[in-house]
């Protein structure tokens, strides 16, 4: 069975056609990037949808995490391209910002710094305790001095957006899913599920962890692990009530590289060694997102290995909602459900693995815990520079 004409290689052209291997968020990106120059996709999937990583996230589209330059700009490019499919598929999202929050004196001086160097980069802004608590009502004021905001990060239900996508891809540019289809063979132009085979001019696996199994030896030889992490989700606030920007701890801070602009971060890092080192132990940084139903999304911790134990650890959960407790008060802390996801991430610090591994063949990988929040903007960038280069 093919899926569109193979006659040579279009990919420096319009039109042509590819397969994806896996519709999360980085096949679903590198088939809207086919799909608006002309190429004919078709997507696999091993699961009935999209169940992996992409799912299992807080739903930030995060630019703040991202330092400034290139990463940044990924970012932003992808919200605008997340913001022109939410707009255009009715798909649930909330341009919310964030707020970073600062109870110690080193904490307020990283984020001043932090203003310093990319307020004429970005949306951010140092605030008082006031106007902290004006811009959210789930903030703890005790001990609070200050806080940074940024009016960039953006909000989706990845539980419901990421199958919104693949039915907005379907109908506005015709890509086709195969659902509960594992392809278990790559030799190109054809891909094999058991009996069934399908040609395409480009292949592209985009596979999460799962492209261990496709090309063993390729994972083993390259510089990836797997990050497991783990969140909650406390039950929908009463009364609609609302926590307005997404809420982080510190220990954010030394978590994203974006913090990195600012001068006292290793002071900063070097007494949560001290004062966090079971926190650290277990990568665990700390923040909450708020969906449209009024739930809340807390976490995470980052657990790293080739095997994870498959049995969370509350002693973890316990971590993050004690640490979460000294800067948010809800409403309503009952726990609706726990879980934990797997995702591939590059040992060296690299942002993204694109490899050809063969020709026509190009495996999209690595993007870490970024994949909501650099995805679209990726391979926007990669197959615009492969089809106009």
């Amino acid at each position: 069975m093919k899926t569109g004409s193979s006659k040579n290689s279009p990919f420096r052209g319009l039109g042509g056609s590819a397969i994806i291997i896996g519709a999360g968020i980085v096949g679903l990106a590198t088939a809207r990037a086919l799909a608006i120059r002309g190429y004919s996709v078709t997507v696999f999937e091993r699961n009935e949808r999209a169940v992996g990583a992409s799912i299992r996230n807080f739903g930030m589209v995060w630019p703040i995490g991202q330092a400034t330059g290139p990463l940044f700009e990924r970012a932003m490019l992808s919200r605008s391209i997340w913001k022109e499919i939410c707009t255009e598929a009715l798909i649930w999202h909330n341009e919310v910002g964030s707020l970073h929050l600062a109870y110690q004196e080193d904490e307020l001086q990283v984020i001043t710094e932090y203003v310093e160097a990319n307020r004429q980069y970005r949306d951010c802004s140092l605030l008082t305790p006031k106007e902290t608590l004006y811009k959210s009502p789930a903030v703890n004021p005790d001990g609070l001095l200050g806080a940074l905001w940024s009016g960039e990060e953006m909000i989706v239900e990845p539980r419901v957006a990421i199958g919104q996508i693949a039915q907005y891809l379907v109908e506005k540019y015709q890509v086709k899913f195969y659902w509960n289809t594992a392809i278990s063979q790559v030799d190109h132009p054809k891909v094999t599920s058991g009996n069934n085979s399908w040609e395409a001019d480009e292949i592209f696996v985009c596979s999460g962890a799962d492209f261990e199994t496709l090309y063993p030896e390729l994972f083993s030889e390259t510089g990836i692990t797997k990050c497991k992490l783990q969140m909650m989700r406390l039950v929908s606030q009463p009364d609609e009530w609302r926590i307005g920007p997404s809420l982080c701890g510190g220990l954010s801070m030394i978590h994203y590289p974006g913090f990195q602009a600012a001068a006292s971060l290793p002071a900063l890092r070097k007494r949560y060694e001290a004062q966090y080192a079971e926190y650290l132990k277990w990568g665990i940084h700390v923040m909450v997102s708020q969906n449209g139903s009024g739930e809340l999304t807390i976490g995470d911790s980052h657990e790293y290995g080739l095997v994870h134990d498959p049995f969370d650890k509350e002693y973890i959960n316990n971590l993050i909602t004690t640490y979460l407790q000294s800067f948010a008060n809800f409403k309503d802390w009952k726990l609706l459900q726990s879980w934990h996801g797997i995702y591939p991430k590059m040992t060296g610090g690299e942002t993204e693995l694109i490899i050809k591994i063969a020709p026509g063949v190009t495996l999209i990988n690595g993007l870490g815990g970024n994949g909501m929040t650099l995805s679209f903007g990726l391979c926007e960038q990669f197959i615009a520079g492969k089809v106009h280069g």
